[in-house]
């Protein structure tokens, strides 16, 4: 048996450096047995996700497609690479014939974030001029909210938050999202911070954290906003800061006037004394740190919630102290050449894009899409209105090939399932939205059976449309030379060489760097607070027929629906997925835990299991996780209930705000 070190490949913050255990294996030569976090990795410390450890289990699950797989009747038949390849590139040739390259999609997300087999396989379809997804389903709102304010998304880097003497996990479950920050936190409250958890329910941070502030669900930009009315009028802001490192601060100031404690109070839940004391706090402690999450954004105007709590820092000052600030992403640090990244250089503005929170929509036959492509990404579980996008999945004059490395229900529907490899099985390089250090994997594992890399799969089917694209068929030396191809001095020193030798380099990060010590690297050199943001509710209308708001956040035990076909953490999240209900609302329903109920919304209908939770606000009812449908009694995603409707900013997806009706099953 012998360890190696490789970066986790999923949708996570973390980027953890993963010590994976190898034992022999008659057929594979070599199998993965155990995983662990990397002890020597300054971020992950020695420890990895209560999800990753398992898998190896995901690895090599019986269900697992391992050979290129048609569907004839109702059923899939094993076929060669050779039969599939052809295969579809003859559909292709029909499909660009007859309706142009508008007619084909990709539908991708971060089922790996290596930027070689996650973002460099997009070359293919911009070689082909295919219709362009907007990649909205997640962060497209924080990072509009962001970026028109400071610029890159650089942020508090973890190693500095122990400075921190107070600290706000804002619209996150960091210990579920996030864990590798806890020890940081954990150096802080040591060093004397205290820690505020502000979010609609009580979860793991919540218990975590010193004390849990309980917000309505979309009223962010109240509580900022209503943190700064109280600023301003005490007199408590860093004008120096505001004046030199800032424009817009006199329209904010105006702005914040309405937002009195009491008008506060009533948008969001907090009793005004709560606000008194947190606004006094957060203006008399420096460094103060806040880490926000996405779950904010998830509303109709979750943009502007972000956004508004983004301005505290500014307000005080708090970017001039090492540990005060604010965190979204530490992404923006990564300044790689990116310009031919997944051919994004053959991207042309008369392209038609496809928003695909709209997936449902898009799906439609109106709209044209008649071949599609599905790869590190399962829509029938995470696209919002899944009836509708099951229904577009089954037409018949659409060809749907998904590439995967389960049989997720997505690809139960496809056409051809291509059999993917893992992380562990090809090479790639990842960035990180939660440290700074730029990680490479070598090809570590003989994949099983006949599973192949994303990028050969595209390479196999260029050859066969005649694509002349050079940066199609890039080899990893070839991407990675591009990609270091750079003078920033953040990159100063990193070669291919050093990457693959090193596996895991940290940036070139001053020591103690202040990102916006003294303004930002926006258009104007400066922090922009305006337009200043407002709070704006969201227009659901609460019927007597669907009284009840619905929250979807994170399971712990689930990344996305990466780990949905492992019945062990299926089991550690309830068995089958819960919805989380008030004890006063469900006694007027005759609902006790364990009793099963209808949820329904104008999307459509599902049947949950109940479990009664005091941690839940009145009105609003909380399933965690993205549970595969398969996992539930009447086999169906929770994204049936959820709408299309989009945010202010971004275009992102409102899985947050949508109303539903509870009746007893």
């Amino acid at each position: 048996m012998r360890d190696v070190i490789l970066t986790c490949p999923l949708d996570c913050p973390d980027a953890c450096r993963l010590k994976i255990t190898l034992a022999p294996d008659e057929t594979l030569g070599e199998k993965a047995v155990k995983v662990t976090g990397d002890p020597s990795h300054p971020f992950t410390q020695g420890f990895a996700c209560a999800k990753t450890v398992h898998y190896p289990a995901r690895q090599y699950h019986p269900d697992r497609p391992l050979y290129p797989l048609k569907r004839l009747g109702g059923d899939f038949v094993r076929i060669s690479w050779d039969q599939a390849l052809d295969e579809i590139a003859d559909r292709l040739k029909t499909v660009l014939a007859e309706h142009g390259p508008h007619a084909l999609m990709r539908y991708n997300y971060a089922g790996t974030m290596g930027l070689r087999e996650g973002t460099h396989v997009h070359a293919f379809f911009r070689a082909l001029g295919a219709s362009e997804l907007d990649e909205t389903i997640c962060a497209t709102a924080g990072t509009e909210a962001w970026v028109m304010t400071y610029g890159p998304r650089y942020g508090v880097l973890a190693e500095d938050v122990p400075h921190a003497k107070l600290i706000f996990l804002w619209g996150i479950n960091s210990l579920t999202t996030n864990s590798h920050l806890t020890p940081w936190l954990k150096k802080a409250r040591k060093n004397g911070a205290k820690i505020y958890h502000i979010d609609p329910y009580q979860s793991k941070t919540s218990l975590f954290a010193d004390e849990h502030i309980k917000i309505n669900p979309g009223t962010d930009a109240a509580l900022a906003l209503g943190f700064m009315h109280l600023i301003f009028r005490w007199g408590l802001e860093d004008r120096e800061y505001l004046q030199e490192a800032c424009l817009g601060s006199e329209e904010l100031r105006e702005a914040a006037k309405d937002y009195t404690p009491e008008k506060v109070s009533d948008i969001t839940g907090i009793p005004t004394e709560k606000i008194e004391q947190l606004a006094r706090e957060y203006a008399s402690t420096t460094p103060s740190y806040i880490r926000v999450g996405y779950g904010m954004t998830r509303h109709e105007y979750g943009g502007n919630n972000l956004r508004s709590v983004l301005l505290l820092p500014a307000v005080m000052g708090q970017w001039k102290h090492r540990g005060g600030g604010v965190t979204l992403s530490t992404s923006g640090y990564f300044q790689l050449n990116r310009k031919k990244l997944g051919a994004g250089h053959l991207v042309k503005a008369s392209t038609p894009r496809i928003n695909m929170t709209r997936l449902a929509t898009a799906l439609q036959p109106e709209r044209g899409i008649k071949a599609m492509f599905v790869y590190n990404s399962n829509p029938v579980v995470v696209a919002p209105d899944t009836a509708r996008v099951i229904e577009g999945f089954k037409r018949e004059d659409l060809l749907v090939v998904v590439l995967e490395q389960a049989m997720t229900e997505t690809a139960k529907l496809a056409d051809y399932v291509l059999p993917s490899t893992t992380f562990m099985e090809h090479e790639d390089v990842y960035t990180s939205y939660g440290h700074t250090y730029l990680g490479y994997n070598p090809k570590t594992l003989n994949a099983p059976g006949e599973a192949r890399p994303n990028t050969w799969v595209f390479q196999e089917l260029g050859k066969r449309l005649g694509l002349q694209e050079e940066t199609l068929y890039w080899s990893m030396d070839q991407l990675l030379e591009h990609l270091l191809d750079t003078e920033h001095p953040f990159l100063q020193g990193f070669t291919p060489e050093r990457v693959r030798q090193e596996g895991s380099v940290r940036l070139n990060l001053p020591e103690g760097l202040l990102p916006y010590q003294h303004g930002a690297p926006t258009a104007s050199g400066k922090v922009q607070l305006s337009p200043a943001p407002h709070y704006t509710p969201d227009s659901l209308q609460v019927t007597p027929e669907h009284p009840f708001r619905l929250l979807t956040p994170p399971a712990h035990h689930f990344l996305n629906s990466t780990y949905g076909n492992l019945e062990n953490l299926n089991q550690a999240e309830g068995g089958e997925p819960l919805a989380l209900m008030h004890p006063e609302d469900a006694a007027p329903l005759n609902l006790s835990t364990g009793d099963f109920a209808h949820l329904s919304s104008p999307q459509g209908s599902v049947l949950r299991q109940i479990r009664v939770h005091g941690g839940v606000q009145k009105g609003v009812i909380v399933l965690e996780g993205s549970w595969w449908g398969l996992s539930a009694r009447d086999g169906k995603s929770i994204n049936t209930l959820t709408s299309e409707r989009l945010t202010d900013l971004g275009a992102g997806s409102t899985f947050h705000a949508n109303t539903i009706g509870v009746t007893k099953a």
